[in-house]
């Protein structure tokens, strides 16, 4: 069933683009959405079709047929989940180290969407389509807390305070060495590595502004238990940030040393985990703060270490 909107123009409110005016008033829709609905001819004025460059005027009549989001051809999957916070606007989950979170070339099921399409059948629709909204991405081997928005007025709100650095995320990660100074911030451009094109580098030609907090929290022998606070959102920046130190995370296959042969525990996946994430709530604006207790093949690592420490 279609949702049907009429709005009227005001005083003092002409000369402003038709998709910026409706973006304004309604909050809950983006403003890409908008305009995929004006060139659709779902959005008329005095009951003819416009676009989204018309400059609206006082007393004009707007409606606007939003049209029920469509299902997806992406399949619910009975996947397990650790979820740590859930309500109609959004769901706070732990997820496990080996879960791609969306689907792709190569992974197109089994994935976090996928789960998340089974656990919620009942999606506001995000973009015009019945699918949860990712605002933010874990790595396939790294472990933690996740929120995902289930509006799409969730979306735009949490995807806006990303944007405007407003949600703080911290991760834990083992990683070799130890870093002097024990703290301080990494500030880097990262791009595309020229060669090898899977992967970034803290050392492109081209690039975006990287920057990522970091505090040692102990040190065992040749590793080390860091704290990580990434500003930015870049594709694997602490996994860069960290190899670009010569400090990679331990088994990082990708960006670090492929031998762990000095460690007699199987190290089975990069030892990087999200930790904790705080942000405002969509609807009310409420400070919350979720946090993913430390998985078990990370903390056996660190028992082992702390035990070796402890007998030197």
């Amino acid at each position: 069933m279609n949702n049907c909107k009429a709005l009227t123009v005001d005083k003092g409110q002409d000369g402003v683009r038709l998709d910026i005016w409706l973006a304004r008033q309604l909050r809950e829709i983006s403003r890409s959405r908008i305009q995929q609905l004006i060139r659709a001819g779902l959005v008329t004025i005095n009951m003819r079709p416009v676009k989204e460059s018309h400059k609206i005027k006082p007393g004009e009549r707007i409606e606007i047929n939003i049209p029920s989001p469509r299902a997806v051809e992406l399949k619910a999957e009975k996947i397990p989940l650790s979820i740590l916070f859930e309500d109609e606007a959004l769901i706070v989950i732990d997820k496990p180290a080996g879960l791609v979170v969306h689907p792709a070339p190569g992974h197109n099921s089994g994935t976090l969407v996928n789960a998340i399409l089974y656990h919620c059948p009942r999606l506001g629709g995000i973009g015009g389509e019945l699918r949860p909204g990712i605002v933010h991405r874990l790595d396939r081997e790294t472990s933690g807390v996740m929120v995902v928005a289930k509006t799409e007025k969730a979306m735009m709100s949490l995807t806006g305070q990303f944007k405007q650095r407003e949600i703080h995320k911290e991760y834990l990660a083992v990683v070799w060495g130890v870093l002097a100074p024990p703290s301080g911030v990494i500030e880097t451009l990262i791009g595309r590595h020229a060669i090898d094109r899977k992967k970034m580098t803290a050392m492109p030609k081209k690039g975006r502004l990287s920057i990522t907090r970091y505090e040692t929290i102990s040190t065992f022998g040749n590793f080390s238990l860091v704290r990580l606070c990434p500003a930015t959102g870049r594709t694997h920046q602490i996994r860069v940030h960290l190899a670009h130190l010569q400090h990679p995370v331990i088994g990082d296959k990708q960006y670090g040393r492929r031998s762990v042969c000095e460690l007699p525990v199987e190290i089975g996946r990069q030892m990087l985990h999200a930790h904790k994430i705080s942000f405002r709530h969509p609807e009310t604006g409420e400070k919350m703060e979720f946090s993913a207790p430390v998985p078990e093949d990370m903390t056996h690592l660190l028992d082992y270490l702390r035990s070796v420490k402890q007998q030197k």
